[in-house]
């Protein structure tokens, strides 16, 4: 007989076990979960134990949902059933369980990142009642593309080291940040600064565009404030490269965020996607 239950902050061993058992058959490439890899998804992603739920067939997990919270709203950031346990409505009881709750506590809004490969992940979020709100974008940067396009660069203006920091003390990040995908937000920008690296285009004045990255090959922020077609993000896209060699991906980006007409100018390509879906909470 199955049964399910929300965890607490000490079921950190359980939720591990739980994503080990019904997440990773999936995704056999992934490195199994630990507990120092769990305690830092609560740092960087505002993971909630209390927002996590593990269903059990006997004393076995065989379904996993982790939750993350925010004043914005809850992701889903994770949810799985046992390859063995498939179809049996499973993975929709663990969503509606968990809408019921928030229904209550709050924050209502919820929110699921899928890619957009993964159809019946797809399915079950529609099923459940949640829409698509957005597409989100993963970007890969050609840098043979962006030295053809370098002589267009050349701006007014010192390209400068920036910290996250930086970005905060001068306003620039916060309310005023555009939509961005639930591991970009401000809050994990906040939370990895140590990992992050920047640069940004400096007039005497005021900071006109910058560049977030983090060593490995994922741009973080790329923004600018100043209508330029582009140049200083260019420009500093090829001080990156003097940085850097490799492949730089550009992950989960929101339209909203940077248009992709801009980013192909800059030497980016489409190279897969995620579907934002949302749901508001509501009781049974």
């Amino acid at each position: 007989m199955s049964s399910y239950r929300f965890c607490r902050t000490d079921d950190i061993g359980l939720l591990v076990d739980a994503l080990n058992r019904c997440w990773s058959p999936y995704f056999p490439d992934e490195p199994p979960m630990t507990p120092a890899a769990f305690k830092r998804s609560i740092r960087d992603l505002q993971v909630w134990c209390s927002s996590c739920m593990v269903a059990f067939a006997g004393s076995d997990p065989i379904g996993v949902l982790i939750g993350a919270k925010r004043p914005s709203g809850t992701l889903v950031y994770k949810i799985a059933v046992h390859p063995d346990h498939r179809r049996q409505g499973h993975g929709r009881h663990l969503l509606t369980s968990l809408s019921s709750k928030l229904a209550i506590l709050g924050p209502p809004r919820i929110i699921v990142e899928v890619p957009d490969t993964l159809t019946p992940a797809c399915e079950l979020f529609s099923a459940a009642g949640y829409v698509q709100e957005a597409l989100l974008t993963d970007y890969v940067l050609e840098w043979p593309a962006l030295s053809e396009r370098g002589n267009a660069a050349r701006v007014e203006g010192f390209v400068i080291p920036v910290t996250v920091d930086d970005l905060a003390a001068n306003g620039l990040l916060g309310e005023a940040h555009p939509q961005t995908c639930w591991e970009r937000a401000v809050e994990t920008l906040t939370a990895r600064k140590d990992d992050i690296a920047g640069l940004a285009v400096a007039s005497d004045e005021r900071i006109e565009a910058y560049l977030l990255y983090r060593n490995g090959g994922e741009i973080v922020s790329l923004r600018t404030f100043i209508e330029d077609g582009g140049a200083r993000l260019k420009q500093l896209l090829a001080q990156l490269r003097m940085r850097s060699a490799g492949t730089f991906l550009f992950p989960k980006v929101h339209p909203a965020e940077i248009s992709k007409a801009v980013l192909e100018t800059l030497g980016f390509h489409p190279v897969g996607g995620h579907r934002l879906y949302a749901a508001r909470a509501q009781s049974d």
